[in-house]
C-alpha cells in the first residue's frame, strides 16, 4: 500500500467509529466496513486485499478489548463458574470456526468477498434471526450443553462468511435451540471473544513477518483507537438486544441487503460499460453534449473534493 493510498486516517476513523455499535448489534461490522466504502464512494483499489483484510481484523481487535473491558464484571462472573462442561461448551463453540478459518480463509475472501456476497450473507443473516425468534425460548445458559456449543460453533464458522453476522449467526443458533433472549446473548458474548481474539492475534503473527507501509499501520492505529472507543461508548446497545424483543435488527440487515446488492449491481454495469474505466463514457457524453453544464460543474467539484481529499489522506 502505498503511503498515499485510500485508506488514510480520516477514512480509517470513520470506519473505527462504524466498528463500534455494529459489533454489538447482530448486523455484522465486517459487511458494514465493506459497505461504508461503497456507498460513500471511496477509492480503494490501491489498498491490497491482504491490507484491507488487516485493517479489519485490527478495528475488530481493537473492539474485543473494548469489550473485555466493559464486560470484565460479567467475564469474571464466567470464569469463576467453569466447569468441565462449560470449558467443553465454550471449546466446541471455538473449535469449528478455528478449522474453517485456518483451512478455507483465504478462498473465501478470495471468491466471497465481493458486493454481491455480502449482500447475500446479510439476507441470509437476517432470515435466520426472523426465523429464530420464532421458537420457543425457554433455557438458560447455565444449561447449555456441549450440543448447544457444536451448533454455535458451527454457527461461527458460517460467519466467515462475508455479510454473516457472528453475533446474529451465534445468536440465531442458540435462540433456535431455545435459550431466552438475554441467555442466548450472554452466550453469544462469552463464545465470540476466544474466536475474535484469535484471529486478532494470528493477524497480527502474520502481519509482524512482512513489512507494513507507515501510512496503513498510522490508519490502522487510529482505527484501532477510534473502534475501542466507540464500543465502550456503546454498552448499552448489549441491554437494549436482550430486552427489547421489538428491536428490527434482521430488518436493519436486510436494508443493508439491498445497498450491498444495488452497489454491486452499480459496479458490475459499469465494468461492463466501461471495461473498468469511465474516462471514455465521460468523454463521449461531454463530446456529444449529453452533460448539461450544471451537470459538467457538478462533476468537476467531485473530481476537486476527491483530489483533495487524497492528498490530505
Amino acid at each position: 500500500m502505498t503511503a498515499g493510498g485510500g485508506l488514510g486516517i480520516g477514512r480509517a476513523a470513520v470506519l473505527g467509529a462504524v466498528q463500534g455499535p455494529t459489533e454489538l448489534l447482530p448486523v455484522s461490522s465486517s459487511a458494514h466496513l465493506r459497505i461504508v466504502p461503497w456507498l460513500l464512494g471511496w477509492d480503494l483499489d490501491d489498498v491490497s486485499p491482504e491490507d484491507r483484510k488487516a485493517f479489519e481484523v485490527a478495528v475488530h481487535g481493537g473492539a474485543a478489548l473494548a469489550l473485555l473491558i466493559g464486560q470484565r464484571r460479567l467475564i469474571a462472573d464466567e470464569v469463576r463458574r467453569l466447569d468441565s462442561r462449560r470449558v467443553a461448551v465454550i471449546a466446541l463453540s471455538f473449535l469449528p470456526a478455528v478449522a474453517v478459518g485456518l483451512a478455507l480463509e483465504e478462498q473465501i475472501d478470495r471468491r466471497l468477498g465481493g458486493p454481491r456476497s455480502t449482500a447475500f450473507g446479510l439476507l441470509a443473516g437476517s432470515v435466520a434471526m426472523a426465523l429464530a425468534d420464532r421458537c420457543p425460548q425457554v433455557r438458560n445458559a447455565v444449561e447449555a450443553t456441549p450440543a448447544d456449543g457444536l451448533a454455535i460453533g458451527f454457527a461461527q464458522a458460517a460467519a466467515l462468511v462475508p455479510g454473516v453476522s457472528r453475533n446474529g449467526s451465534t445468536l440465531a443458533a442458540a435462540r433456535a435451540r431455545g435459550f431466552r433472549r438475554a441467555q442466548a446473548n450472554l452466550l453469544s458474548r462469552t463464545v465470540a471473544l476466544p474466536v475474535i481474539t484469535a484471529a486478532a492475534v494470528r493477524k497480527a503473527t502474520k502481519l509482524r513477518r512482512r513489512d507494513v507501509d507507515p501510512a496503513l499501520a498510522r490508519s490502522a492505529s487510529v482505527g484501532v483507537a477510534v473502534a475501542f472507543t466507540s464500543t465502550l461508548a456503546s454498552q448499552g446497545l448489549i441491554r437494549l438486544i436482550e430486552r427489547d424483543r421489538s428491536l428490527p435488527v434482521h430488518l436493519f440487515s436486510a436494508c443493508a441487503t439491498r445497498e450491498a446488492y444495488a452497489s454491486s449491481q452499480l459496479e458490475s454495469l459499469a465494468q461492463r460499460l466501461t471495461g473498468g474505466s469511465l474516462a471514455p463514457l465521460v468523454t463521449h457524453l461531454v463530446e456529444q453534449k449529453r452533460l448539461s453544464h450544471d451537470e459538467i460543474d457538478r462533476l468537476r467539484r467531485i473530481l476537486e473534493e476527491d483530489d483533495s481529499t487524497g492528498e490530505r489522506s
